[in-house]
């Protein structure tokens, strides 16, 4: 009797730990582990809103600070437009201005800009590119190719052998003809063409040039914006 009395005991404590081991393990797993996730849940959170606030800052420096679509259009002066109108078509042969532009009007900038009109750096960047054209172009041709007063100023040119060498586009012959000239003529006050631009400015009429020929003004003031004479070499006898 008093072994199967300490069976039954060692029967009765194995089946109180086996239960208290049940207990413990689902105290754990079903009671206690819930509650440490939602514990640490606040920090995943307030972790995933600065991951939120760093991407969309990340994203604002990506996009350009200076982009806004709430920036009126850039409106240029008649200088500007023309240094614009000027680069345009100087750039590439390929670029033409529209026939559905009116010549009589101001142009639309985003035509004849590569850069976004309504940054809020869209004025400093004119202002690069006006004076970028003209350091590169000091001296620019607007002619007509069937023209005897453009070969007369174009041999004018020619002869002074000038380092940027001038910059001639005859207009006569582009496809935006019809637009192009009479965009010219209202932008530098000129009658006709040939147009002959001198650090981005109009040097006037045929009869003009013809006496600043003369006088010397020409070189001079060809000189003064940019453009150098190079001495052409003697050939050396054999």
């Amino acid at each position: 009797m008093a072994v199967k009395n300490t069976r039954k005991a060692r029967n009765r404590t194995s089946l109180l730990v086996f239960l208290s081991l049940v207990f413990l393990s689902y105290y754990i797993f079903f009671v206690q582990r819930p509650a440490l996730s939602t514990t640490s849940a606040p920090h995943r959170t307030s972790h995933s809103i600065a991951e939120a606030l760093d991407a969309m800052r990340n994203s604002h420096i990506a996009t350009g600070p200076h982009r806004s679509s709430n920036q009126p259009p850039l409106a240029l002066t008649p200088e500007q437009e023309l240094a614009a109108v000027s680069n345009f078509v100087s750039s590439l042969a390929a670029n033409v201005i529209p026939p559905t532009v009116d010549p009589a009007l101001p142009i639309d900038p985003q035509l004849v800009l590569e850069f976004d009109t309504r940054s809020t750096r869209a004025i400093e960047e004119v202002e690069v590119m006006v004076e970028d054209l003209w350091t590169r172009n000091p001296v620019l041709l607007y002619s007509k190719l069937y023209s005897p007063v453009s070969r007369e100023i174009k041999a004018v040119l020619y002869s002074m052998n000038l380092h940027p060498a001038p910059t001639i586009i005859d207009v006569d012959i582009r496809d935006d003809a019809e637009v192009l000239k009479p965009m010219l003529l209202r932008l530098t006050s000129s009658s006709d063409l040939p147009v002959l631009l001198v650090g981005g400015k109009s040097v006037g009429s045929i009869t003009d040039i013809r006496e600043m020929v003369e006088s010397g003004e020409l070189e001079r003031r060809i000189h003064r914006a940019g453009a150098k004479t190079i001495e052409k070499k003697r050939k050396q006898r054999k």
